[in-house]
């Protein structure tokens, strides 16, 4: 088990806003979930949250946009967004969430402050149209190439539960160690009624034999990061991610859903014995 815990932080800075039909997001406009939606949060509330999560001992902060990838407008406002909390929050590790983009694109996000960029694979790239048809997965396969040409570090995982099989579980896991992300998020699928997707829902025991088989083979990987799902599926049984390999997690709430209780979270790590990691490099 690991000594260490990595506690990472959502921002949605943007909401609800995607023109895309991934049957498994709310952020899409097409299914018309019950959601909050805006433009671009204020920078003011961005600062509030960012500082009350550094203050629960959050070291990554993701600023997310709900779109399919960068345009001009959108990079400027992520740039500005991380310059400012670069000098107010210097503490946090920086890390966007902004769909598709450049190496050029990437590269300006890397001089605002920015330290590592996420992009999920999702799933197989053979079950991939059947949860998407808007945009094909080699782009998101490319978006994670041009993440390492630019130099930033990688944060790149997927959803279990979404109706795929093992072999497409094992092929996007092995499409993941390909790419070689630093990090690797494993969300797990919370239904939404509005959207087109049948629920598809995983065991306990099933969904920790999943964290298994994500730490054995990436294991090159610093981190194995439960996120989105992880209340609803592990239940009371949150703790034996850990044993199962996991040394990551989100503190807080996720994009469109509710997280546990920070508290929670903390003390259930203080009853582990699990320390919360400082740095980065904290294992």
């Amino acid at each position: 088990m690991a000594q260490k815990i990595f506690l990472c932080s959502i921002c949605n800075i943007n909401s609800g806003t995607c023109n895309e039909d991934c049957k498994f997001c709310a952020q899409s406009i097409k299914h018309k979930a019950d959601i909050e939606r805006y433009k671009q949060k204020p920078m003011d509330q961005i600062l509030e949250e960012a500082r009350r999560l550094e203050s629960l001992g959050a070291l990554g902060f993701c600023l997310v946009t709900a779109q399919k990838g960068l345009d001009d407008k959108t990079l400027e406002f992520v740039c500005n967004v991380a310059g400012t909390l670069k000098r107010e929050v210097p503490r946090l590790r920086l890390i966007a969430c902004n769909g598709t983009a450049s190496v050029d694109q990437l590269i300006e996000l890397k001089k605002s402050g920015v330290a590592a960029y996420n992009h999920n694979l999702e799933t197989s790239r053979t079950f991939y149209p059947q949860v998407c048809t808007t945009h094909p997965w080699d782009a998101r396969y490319e978006t994670c190439e041009n993440v390492n040409r630019a130099g930033l570090n990688l944060i790149s995982g997927g959803i279990f539960g979404m109706g795929e099989t093992q072999e497409d579980r094992l092929s996007m896991l092995y499409a993941l160690k390909e790419l070689n992300p630093v990090s690797v998020p494993l969300n797990f699928y919370h239904h939404n009624p509005a959207l087109p997707l049948n629920p598809s829902p995983l065991s306990i025991d099933e969904s920790l034999e999943l964290i298994r088989l994500s730490r054995s083979i990436l294991s090159n990987a610093d981190r194995i990061m439960i996120a989105g799902g992880r209340e609803i599926t592990f239940k009371e049984r949150q703790h034996e991610i850990f044993e199962a390999g996991a040394n990551s997690i989100v503190l807080g709430n996720y994009l469109t859903t509710a997280g546990r209780e920070a508290h929670t979270d903390l003390e259930m790590l203080q009853k582990l014995g699990l320390k919360i990691a400082r740095t980065p490099e904290d294992k």
